[in-house]
């Protein structure tokens, strides 16, 4: 008979007490329940190595998250790309570029901190735009100069937690070509997109002037997954293939020209938008994106009730839609429609 390794009441409440006497005043029922994992990890009998695991990795998360809490309402893009690659490469070139181009629109450029095209990146964003979160390798044990001339890299030993950091807190990615690394880091970020893990948020395959690195990938994806439906015929769609950096920078602040952002309401779906669409335009969006609805239609809202905790976004106008769960991944078509409509203003996005 196994024993019971669960967390007495009474430990709960000594957990409890230990946070009051540290000040902590916000979010007690989440730290509690961090305590209490903890304590029963200790009471599963987990083993050493498990143990070190996770204190490890808790302790990589809480440095991350400190090291992007002061950029925490700047818009912020990742570029993903070689470290192999040289400074003599055109698309070492395109992702200096593209990162130039960004930051002089206000945004922060996040990279991997490491040579090739994540010091390309910084070198185009400058030290006063770029966030870095490296990982210990043998070969790569130090962030490259730009990035160390502000001290803003936060180091990571588990690949898992530093892939969190950087998707978690950017609103675009930039792809450039590179290898086993930089195509595990697509392919994540669209499993997250198509599996509606993470919210929808722009992202570009850059090339090489003339190049076909990407469109061999595009070619793949259509003629073996798409073909033997392993992946939705329109994945790929939500990606723009391009070797034209003007292109890359405008896709990625164009998605957030009208969407703000995104709310699950039970099972309503809310959009927050900058400009309220008209009743001819939220008509054309039922004719397009109605098959994607489990019932009735897009209707324009203010804010719901269970939305009052975010008072940032009050006032904004809504679009609420019953989306179809397995259609989460036609999200980026959406929403592609919305920063169509002709009243939408333009502008940033705003801290999530």
């Amino acid at each position: 008979m196994s024993r019971d390794t669960s967390v007495s009441a009474a430990v709960t409440a000594d957990l409890r007490a230990v946070i009051a006497d540290a000040g902590i005043t916000e979010n007690t029922d989440l730290i509690a329940r961090i305590l209490a994992t903890g304590v029963g990890l200790g009471l599963d009998g987990a083993s050493r190595l498990d143990l070190k695991i996770t204190t490890a990795a808790l302790a990589e998360m809480r440095a991350a998250f400190r090291h992007f809490a002061p950029y925490a309402g700047v818009p912020k893009v990742t570029i993903f790309g070689s470290a192999r690659t040289r400074p003599d490469d055109p698309v070492y070139r395109a992702a200096s570029e593209v990162a130039a181009a960004l930051a002089e629109r206000g945004w922060m450029v996040v990279t991997g901190a490491g040579p090739g095209i994540m010091q390309a990146a910084a070198e185009g964003a400058g030290s006063e735009r770029s966030l870095g979160v490296s990982i210990r390798l043998p070969f790569e044990e130090r962030p490259n100069a730009v990035i160390a001339e502000n001290s803003r890299n936060v180091a990571m030993k588990y690949f898992f937690t530093r892939k969190l950091m950087l998707v978690k807190e950017s609103h675009g990615f930039v792809c450039v070509p590179g290898g086993f690394g930089t195509l595990d880091e697509l392919f994540e970020l669209l499993t997250l997109q198509q599996t509606g893990k993470a919210e929808p948020t722009p992202i570009v395959l850059l090339d090489r002037p003339g190049g076909t690195f990407w469109r061999g990938l595009e070619r793949f994806a259509d003629e073996q997954l798409a073909a033997s439906g392993l992946i939705s015929p329109d994945d790929f769609d939500r990606l723009l293939l391009t070797d034209s950096v003007e292109d890359a920078a405008a896709e990625i602040t164009g998605f957030w020209r009208n969407y703000d952002s995104l709310r699950w309401v039970g099972d309503r779906l809310v959009l927050r938008l900058r400009a309220e669409p008209t009743d001819a335009e939220v008509a054309r969006l039922n004719e397009q994106f109605g098959s994607l609805l489990t019932s009735g239609r897009i209707e324009r809202s203010s804010a719901l009730p269970a939305e009052a905790d975010d008072e940032a976004r009050a006032g904004m106008p809504r679009l609420v839609l019953r989306l179809a769960p397995v259609q989460v991944g036609s999200l980026h078509r959406l929403i592609r429609a919305v920063n169509a409509l002709g009243s939408a203003p333009g502008g940033e996005p705003r801290a999530v």
